[in-house]
């Protein structure tokens, strides 16, 4: 997997040093220390295993489902065998908590066992005499070589929304990890070499945007799978889309929850830290405006706060550390800015935590829990997803007004509602114009038999990760009508 410390690609069910002349420190981001050296591939090494992809197609397609599955059961043992050592590089080179690390891994877990059942998910469907003696059918069948682009803050659970389902569909891959966390995709891949795959079935290339874009321009790549920022994924949607293939780009979000006055409000208080403060503010899933409505402005306001300055920040190894650094200096830095501009646009600061200080952290990338309030819409701040620990407070009369603000957003990944009303609940999930929502639930993701919805700008496509937009993401539809005249046939 490393000379020294510099990551390899795997290329034809062979490990290979790139020769990449430029090079990414790959470093952990709660101490600064550095892991290793992750290669930026070119664009012709990116074209070897994309032709080896292709050299692999023929012969997998033709594995029968249930065959294909039997690789799908060894690797989910082989990953609940190795969850603690991927815990821990999660946790090593992104920052999450030890904890949050483990649910990552089980959740990327769900979705192996999801695709485990394609031999029934991919089934087609028949109709008999269409007409007299003819009969039409659908048929599913794999599209070939696809690309697996994924972002650094879930950088073992989002490849697995992916790649269980495009094998176990026919197809092969190419995988591209983030250059910023890219050794658990790597240590992934050692326990995929273990399942002696048919060489050129999966494939990765460590890289950066010359990879990428090499893998949206190559003709024998059919389909990319992408997840990161707005702009990027509207990039490589327009990308791929030009170059004829399918794409499913998941991009940013600016996730609002809604407090009513009758909802638990240490519950809420509870979730609603989680949700913003959890993984340092870096999921698309993260609550960043928290809408109170009415009176439980004086009720959630102290409480939100109260949790915030408590929360417990440190190197996410150490026990009892509730909230990891975020992933770099510069996103620290971001921030930070972010957080300058929403106090000089009127905000206030409940909680400020760009004055944090770790200690034994001096060299991580740490921001505090930060609670803003007066947080006005339309300003800057309320409109850019911060991918930090910052949650933005507002306030409103009426639940009609919050719905609204909902749905004039750009974004539109998630909205949660808390409350104790049914028609208050069934109200928001039919109005919200969101992929996801969530009721008393401040993470509104889906399990893996689920898709990962999204909508706006929070996605660029019609059929999104997981469950059955996976199977047909992954498949073409293929529609026979067939006539076998016979006496019998004749007859009638």
């Amino acid at each position: 997997m490393a000379h020294e410390t510099e990551l390899l690609n795997y290329v034809g069910g062979v490990w290979q040093r790139s020769h990449a002349r430029d090079h990414v420190h790959v470093t952990n981001p709660a101490t600064g220390v550095a892991l290793a050296d992750v290669p930026l591939s070119p664009a012709q090494e990116v074209d070897a295993a994309v032709r080896a992809a292709a050299a692999a197609w023929p012969a997998w397609r033709r594995v029968p489902p249930l065959e294909r599955i039997q690789y799908l059961f060894k690797l989910k043992q082989r990953l609940e065998d190795a969850l603690p050592m991927l815990a821990r590089t999660i946790t090593e080179e992104c920052g999450k908590t030890l904890a949050e690390a483990e649910g990552e891994i089980r959740r990327g877990i769900e979705n192996v066992e999801v695709a485990t059942g394609v031999p029934t998910t991919m089934m087609g469907v028949i109709s008999e005499d269409i007409a007299s003696g003819v009969d039409e059918l659908m048929i599913r069948q794999p599209i070939g070589v696809v690309a697996i682009i994924t972002p650094f803050n879930f950088p073992g659970m989002i490849p697995l929304w992916f790649l269980p389902y495009a094998l176990a569909t026919g197809n092969t891959v190419v995988m591209k990890p983030s250059e910023k966390t890219p050794r658990t995709m790597a240590a992934v891949m050692l326990i995929v070499d273990e399942l002696k795959l048919p060489k050129g079935v999966v494939n990765l290339v460590h890289g950066g945007r010359e990879a990428s874009e090499a893998l949206c321009d190559h003709p024998d790549v059919r389909a990319v799978s992408f997840v990161g920022s707005t702009a990027v994924a509207r990039a490589v949607y327009a990308r791929a889309t030009a170059a004829g293939k399918r794409a499913q780009c998941q991009g940013g979000a600016k996730n609002p929850i809604i407090v009513l006055p009758d909802a638990d409000m240490d519950m809420t208080t509870r979730i609603a830290a989680d949700s913003a403060f959890g993984c340092a503010g870096q999921r698309c899933l993260a609550a960043s405006v928290a809408i109170t409505v009415g009176e439980a402005r004086d009720l959630f306001t102290p409480r939100i706060t109260e949790v915030a300055a408590g929360r417990r920040v440190g190197n996410g190894l150490e026990p009892g550390i509730e909230m990891g650094p975020v992933i770099s200096e510069e996103s620290r830095a971001r921030i930070g800015s972010l957080i300058d501009t929403g106090l000089r646009d009127g905000a206030r600061a409940l909680v400020d935590g760009r004055s944090l200080s770790v200690k034994g952290g001096e060299h991580g990338h740490f921001v505090g829990p930060t609670v803003l309030e007066n947080v006005r819409p339309g300003t800057h701040l309320a409109k850019t997803e911060v991918f930090g620990p910052v949650l933005s407070l507002m306030h409103v009369k009426t639940i009609e007004e919050a719905i609204d603000y909902v749905n004039s957003q750009a974004y539109g990944n998630m909205a949660c509602l808390f409350t104790q009303s049914g028609n208050a609940a069934r109200r928001f999930r039919y109005e919200a114009e969101v992929g996801n929502v969530g009721i008393n639930v401040g993470v509104a993701a889906p399990m893996a038999f689920f898709p990962f919805s999204g909508w706006k700008e929070s996605f660029f496509g019609d059929l999104h990760a997981q469950g059955s937009d996976a199977i047909d993401f992954y498949t073409h539809k293929k529609v026979v009508v067939e006539r076998w005249p016979s006496e019998w046939t004749r007859k009638f």
